[in-house]
């Protein structure tokens, strides 16, 4: 087990190494001159020339990437020019505790559903409620995420007034969670809905006809123990696998959900990092959010590892 942690681990420090490669080469190639793109072209020369230099954008590419890559590493990640000279480090990390918030409120409502509505499917397969279940989530899934973000705002915010138009931070009180992140959650949730719904389905079709299943049955378990204490167990391996994976998707993947509800994770600071030009600001962010998409595809694999022993051989 060991081994297989530490190959892992070594995996995700190759792929962040290689995002970061990729990330300087493209910034690199981007038309015109860096330091002109951020200070605007009414920029003297004076300026430009001092940015450059604050920058590295005098030393050779090589210099430049091993520069940046080792003042990241060890946490100086600049300044943000957007924002008037504020250190990187500390708005990006705000912006990342404020995604987490909004991802953990999104697993809350979408694990539990989407796991109830697969193993009723899984059930009752090919029943009108299996029909239902597999059509329902398919249509809701269809919609687009600002259509169904502008429906709940409509509705809920603007009609019934329950919840705000706009998602704020929430505060420690439970209850604030709820009516902060309610609609951006159940928004994103719906995103996942039909992914897991089918996945656990196919999951508990498939356990069902095996062996040890028709064993228990005859053996005179109640359909309970049999469901719970011996298909669920295998049936929702691959399934855990994907929700860990999403959680890593839902920290840096909500680009649209946040900028329709103006909540500030941190996919809309990519969006402001790219419109504003901010070259140091969206390197850190874009390695940001691959670094936390690595890691939960690395603790995807543990999880898969710790309940099903006979990965750790492979």
């Amino acid at each position: 087990m060991t081994r297989y942690v530490l190959r892992r681990v070594l995996l995700l420090a190759i792929t962040l190494l290689l995002t970061s490669a990729l990330l300087f080469v493209l910034t690199q190639l981007l038309p015109g001159d860096v330091a002109r793109l951020i200070l605007g072209r009414e920029a003297r020369p004076e300026a430009l020339e001092a940015l450059r230099e604050q920058l590295g954008l005098n030393q050779p590419p090589l210099q430049q990437y091993t520069s940046w890559l080792t003042r990241f590493v060890m946490g100086d990640w600049g300044t943000s020019f957007a924002n008037g000279g504020a250190p990187i480090r500390p708005l990006v990390m705000a912006r990342v505790a404020d995604s987490f918030k909004l991802a953990l409120m999104t697993l809350v409502f979408a694990v539990p559903l989407s796991i109830a509505l697969g193993v009723v499917a899984g059930l009752r397969e090919n029943k009108p409620i299996d029909a239902a279940i597999s059509f329902g989530s398919l249509a809701v899934v269809g919609l687009p995420e600002f259509v169904t973000g502008l429906v709940l705002i409509n509705v809920f915010a603007l009609g019934l007034g329950w919840f705000p138009a706009s998602a704020s931070p929430p505060d420690a009180n439970i209850r604030d969670w709820f009516y902060q992140l309610t609609l951006p959650a159940v928004t994103a949730s719906l995103v996942l809905l039909a992914y897991i719904v089918r996945l656990t389905r196919a999951g508990v079709i498939d356990e069902l006809k095996k062996s040890y299943v028709r064993t228990a049955t005859l053996k005179g378990l109640p359909q309970r123990v049999v469901l719970f204490k011996h298909v669920l167990r295998n049936a929702l391996l691959p399934t855990i696998t994907v929700i860990a994976l999403s959680f890593g998707w839902l920290i840096g993947g909500l680009i649209v959900i946040e900028n329709v509800f103006s909540y500030p994770g941190i996919g809309r600071l990519i969006v402001a990092a790219v419109e504003r030009k901010d070259i140091p600001l969206l390197q850190a962010v874009v390695m940001m959010t691959v670094f936390f998409f690595a890691l939960a595809n690395l603790l995807a694999d543990l999880v898969y590892a710790l309940l099903n022993p006979r990965i750790r051989l492979e």
